[in-house]
């Protein structure tokens, strides 16, 4: 994938991994514009206000930067939260829906809200992203897991759609990501731009990869080809130690 020179949205892209994903494209030469809820915090470059979770804000946040951008070519999504959930509980689907909501559907929402623009154009690029946890679950955040896997398998079917229309889809697969207190959290996250350089070599290769893979995340991604999959599931289990009653 060329990121010199391309017209790019990141919805979820006002921090962390979305941000400096951002940056990199910028500092390729690309326009790029971030969406997302909150976007006071980012001043070096243009934003859009969007709300996943709202059909109206998506539409609303699509039409405006194709006005200001009619040449958009990289639509890229990636909003999403993480919350914890004791399945014990009935009360945690609240947290499912909430997961659900954000993270499926919310990709599902901006792709359906770009696609036909990218298609009529002739080509352009997709970028979903998933998680580790999508192929390896982290039992304490259930309802993440099965949304990222969810996205992963929503977005091989796109790819295959998507087929002779110009329009290619990848699929970024992030491990755990030191993005400001996610360190503090879990002491085996990956430096933020250790992680971005990996993730800016692998998206340049040509032909791109259909799914983008760091090294710190290919444990997960083939824990169940390499015939680890119950053992670290099992180690991720001793966590649940930390839900109240356990």
């Amino acid at each position: 994938m060329d990121i010199n020179g391309r017209s790019v949205f990141i919805v979820g892209g006002t921090s962390g991994i979305g941000l400096g994903l951002a940056r990199r494209f910028a500092a390729a030469g690309s326009t790029v514009v971030v969406g997302g809820r909150n976007v006071d915090r980012v001043d070096d470059l243009e934003t859009v206000v969007v709300d996943v979770t709202d059909p109206a804000s998506v539409l609303h946040a699509r039409d405006t930067v194709l006005r200001d951008h009619p040449d958009l070519d990289v639509v890229v999504t990636m909003s999403g939260v993480m919350l914890l959930e004791d399945l014990r509980d009935p009360a945690h689907f609240a947290q499912t829906a909430v997961t659900v909501d954000v993270n499926l559907l919310g990709t599902i929402r901006v792709i359906d809200a770009f696609t036909p623009h990218l298609i009529a154009r002739g080509g352009g690029d997709l970028i979903t992203v998933t998680s580790g946890i999508a192929f390896l679950p982290f039992p304490l955040m259930a309802s993440y897991a099965a949304s990222k896997a969810g996205v992963h398998a929503y977005s091989e079917a796109l790819r295959a759609q998507l087929a002779g229309t110009g329009v290619a889809v990848t699929e970024l697969v992030p491990p755990a990501v030191d993005t400001g207190n996610q360190g503090a959290v879990n002491p085996a996250a990956l430096p933020l731009e250790g992680f971005l350089d990996e993730v800016t070599d692998l998206l340049t290769q040509d032909p791109t990869p259909h799914e983008i893979l760091v090294q710190g995340v290919q444990m997960h991604r083939w824990a169940e080809r390499d015939g680890t999959y119950a053992d670290l599931v099992a180690r991720r289990s001793a966590a649940l130690a930390n839900l109240p009653g356990r």
